[in-house]
């Protein structure tokens, strides 16, 4: 068996997610399992490129990782002919200007979400890639996660009947850093810097819910402040600008209607951070990012409502536990393992820029809806 390498510029990888998920659990994740068997007797060697602002800290992982490549120059590691993707994990607003960068280079580009602060911005890197030539994706990694995947099993088995709508709760409490720290940078709660759960998860929904049940055609919603003073990082306040919870309904082709609360001033009464229930004309599912419950009608029970005597009715224990059938990798490996086989090998990948400027058209549209106060409709995204 050949090892074919494949060098790959990983912008932002010292922050949270660029680390975690897509540096320890997905590129490195791929060396230790002695790369990508791609199937034709050639194993492909993923080869990353540390890219960041902070000397020190770009340094310090390449040590703990034995990665012998970083650099602060992105321009430099762009010129570099041998580097052939490259990956955004920074800050959005950082973002477009590199990705206008690497697309001149001539990289192939995979990049986080949202890809730019409006769409006109991300319109304009999609049209820019594919002006060029390059291949380009976005991470979508929510579809690929167990409990997701299982609720697709059940749509394309037509275990639903006609689906009816879809109820999505996602959240939790985020400190807000002054008699404890936060869990997340204090940059998300300032709108001047980007920050904002709608332009953090609408695009998360938009993709969820046209993988799943179909295009979103209308959305109202319905953002808030919750909480307006927070401390940052080194213990000093700040005024949150941005929104920390969001309340939308969506309109989906098909006629269904999907209605997602998101909010990082929530605390969880629920047995995932994210759960959706799918109601059907011929059964439900609650799907959280592991695991999945469904209820057939045929086992449906039938309560009726008595405020004056307690429920005695276990209706939790009416439903029934989807199994694996499968085992689930990591999602955002099991996304970036199809995107190097697009690379390589050009197989078809759906999941590109396009993709995400509708992420961030319905952020936008979010925002107005709310501003507004009217229901706004979602027009398809085209070049």
């Amino acid at each position: 068996m050949t090892r074919r390498t494949v060098r790959i510029a990983m912008n932002g990888a010292t922050g949270r997610m660029g680390y975690r998920q897509h540096l320890v659990r997905s590129i490195l994740a791929l060396r230790e399992q002695g790369g990508l068997d791609l199937g034709n007797g050639e194993t492909l060697w993923p080869e990353p490129v540390l890219v960041g602002r902070r000397e020190h800290a770009l340094r310090a992982l390449a040590e703990r990782h034995g990665l012998p490549e970083w650099s602060t120059d992105l321009d430099a590691v762009l010129a570099d002919e041998t580097v052939e993707i490259y990956f955004d994990a920074q800050v959005t607003s950082a973002r477009v200007e590199a990705i206008r960068k690497a697309v001149a280079a001539g990289k192939h580009v995979y990049t986080e979400k949202p890809t730019a602060g409006d769409l006109a911005g991300a319109l304009e890197l999609a049209r820019l890639a594919t002006e060029k030539g390059v291949k380009h994706g976005v991470v979508q990694d929510k579809i690929f996660l167990p409990g997701l995947l299982k609720l697709k099993r059940l749509i394309d088995g037509g275990f639903f009947g006609r689906i009816l709508s879809v109820r999505g709760e996602f959240g939790y409490w985020v400190f807000e850093g002054d008699w404890q720290d936060a869990q997340r940078p204090s940059w998300n709660y300032r709108a001047e810097d980007g920050g904002g759960i709608v332009v953090d998860m609408f695009p998360h929904w938009e993709y969820v819910l046209h993988e799943l049940f179909g295009r979103v055609t209308g959305v109202t919603a319905h953002v808030a402040t919750h909480v307006p003073e927070r401390w940052d990082e080194h213990g000093k306040p700040y005024a949150a600008t941005a929104d920390d919870a969001a309340y939308g309904i969506f309109q989906l082709e098909g006629g269904a209607v999907a209605q997602i609360n998101s909010s990082w001033t929530v605390r969880v009464n629920r047995d995932e951070l994210v759960e959706f229930q799918v109601d059907g004309t011929h059964g439900s599912a609650v799907a959280g990012l592991r695991n999945c419950r469904v209820q057939h009608r045929s086992a449906t029970p039938k309560p009726v409502w008595n405020p004056d005597i307690p429920a005695t009715e276990p209706f939790r224990e009416h439903w029934q536990e989807v199994p694996d059938n499968a085992t689930f990798d990591n999602g955002f490996k099991a996304q970036w393992e199809l995107f190097l086989r697009h690379v390589v090998l050009d197989e078809p990948y759906r999941w590109d820029l396009l993709a995400g400027a509708r992420g961030v058209q319905l952020a936008e549209l979010g925002l107005r809806s709310s501003a507004e106060g009217r229901r706004l409709e979602v027009p398809e995204v085209t070049l």
